[in-house]
């Protein structure tokens, strides 16, 4: 079975950063786009960043803009979100994704074929 699975969540202090990382099991999403989002306690499910296929383009949540940088490592087959300036309003269950048309409609989860399990990202103030 096809699985994206995120590693690099855990706590942080405001104004720290992380690396968050996203690599499959089962097959390579070489041809997809891809792209991160996240889900605070008691909201819905928002978009963070997405990538397309070929790394040549990529596109941010306002919110996010400036403090993250979305990546692809084809070698590695590994989607990464590196993540600065931190803030608790950042904390939430960060989720990779992938679709194979998903850049076109980047910012709606339902473009999105596959998903991770989720990695938990806590900011402390």
């Amino acid at each position: 079975q096809v699985q994206l699975v995120e590693t690099g969540g855990g706590l942080v202090q405001a104004g720290g950063s992380l690396r968050l990382s996203c690599g499959p099991s089962g097959r390579t999403f070489s041809n997809y786009a891809m792209g991160w989002f996240r889900q605070a306690p008691g909201k819905e499910r928002e978009f963070v960043a997405a990538i397309n296929w070929s790394a040549s383009n990529t596109y941010y949540a306002d919110s996010v803009k400036g403090r993250f940088t979305i990546s692809r490592d084809y070698a590695k087959i590994t989607l990464y979100l590196e993540m600065k300036s931190l803030t608790p309003e950042d904390t939430a269950v960060y989720y990779c994704a992938a679709g194979r048309t998903a850049y076109r409609t980047r910012t709606y989860p339902g473009a999105y074929e596959y998903w991770g399990q989720g990695t938990q990202v806590t900011v402390s103030s």
